[in-house]
């Protein structure tokens, strides 16, 4: 990875734990996870449990944890990223669940989903996503941007534009019956990743900002052109981007951090 270039290996080592762990923590939190970052970290480090946590919440946390390593496997042993791949990894994020033939585990969805949220007057409304018989199509389209995307040397801020269109999308058409937003959260790092950049972790404090965000996507979007294509429109994901860029903040400074620390050892030799 090309953020932890020259340096040492026990900082490169406790960049790629920290990262590890607040991605793991931040995107499960967003989800109910109840585990602190501290003990979300003891559970990775140490291999132990938390007293008064549920197996199900150190499940999650283990299962999370996982997913990332098979990302960075993937980006260094694939050159494209195939729809068996994103079953794989569904199937990390879904550890420990109760078998469902109404609810699969690495496989596409076969019934509808939905939520309910607020539109931009704080009026409920339900989002509908894409419906079962459009989301191989859809994901095929999905997987072709991802892999297109993926095969580009990106600047920033059009890694950053990737990174929005490949989330916003995946969440749009929320192609598994579980597990889709940390799914979406693993999936769009990769361009970031392969970027040379650390990845975006959205703490859980911003929760209400990017769930109504996602939900702002939603309406302007309309059911008319709703599940249509993958391709979205630019003026509706600027404020996506915007607040993408924000929590990037947290993980750029952990490497500002390394990098600090790796100059002042290289200034006493």
């Amino acid at each position: 990875m090309k953020f932890l270039e020259g340096l040492d290996k026990d900082l490169k080592r406790t960049v790629l734990n920290q990262l590890r762990d607040i991605w793991t923590h931040t995107s499960t939190a967003l989800e109910g996870n109840t585990l602190t970052l501290g003990e979300t970290s003891f559970i990775l480090n140490e291999g132990l449990t938390i007293g008064g946590k549920s197996l199900r919440e150190h499940h999650e946390v283990v299962g999370h944890a996982k997913a990332i390593d098979i990302i960075f496997e993937l980006l260094a042993n694939r050159k494209t990223i195939t729809q068996d791949d994103l079953f794989t990894l569904h199937r990390a994020v879904q550890t420990q669940v109760v078998i469902d033939i109404f609810e699969p585990v690495g496989e596409w969805k076969n019934e509808p989903n939905g939520t309910y949220g607020r539109d931009s007057q704080g009026k409920m409304i339900f989002i509908n996503f894409a419906s079962p018989q459009d989301v191989p199509l859809l994901m095929t389209q999905w997987l072709n941007k991802l892999n297109d995307y993926l095969a580009q040397s990106l600047d920033v801020e059009s890694v950053l534009q990737a990174y929005t269109a490949l989330h916003i999308a995946f969440v749009w058409i929320h192609p598994f019956a579980d597990g889709n937003g940390r799914m979406a959260r693993l999936l769009a790092n990769l361009v970031i990743l392969k970027a040379g950049l650390p990845p975006i972790v959205i703490a859980k404090e911003q929760r209400q900002k990017y769930l109504a965000l996602l939900n702002r996507f939603n309406e302007q979007m309309g059911e008319a052109n709703r599940h249509k294509s993958v391709d979205l429109p630019i003026d509706v994901i600027e404020d996506f981007m915007s607040f993408a860029k924000e929590c990037w903040q947290e993980s750029l400074q952990i490497i500002d951090q390394a990098k600090q620390i790796q100059t002042t050892r290289n200034s006493t030799l």
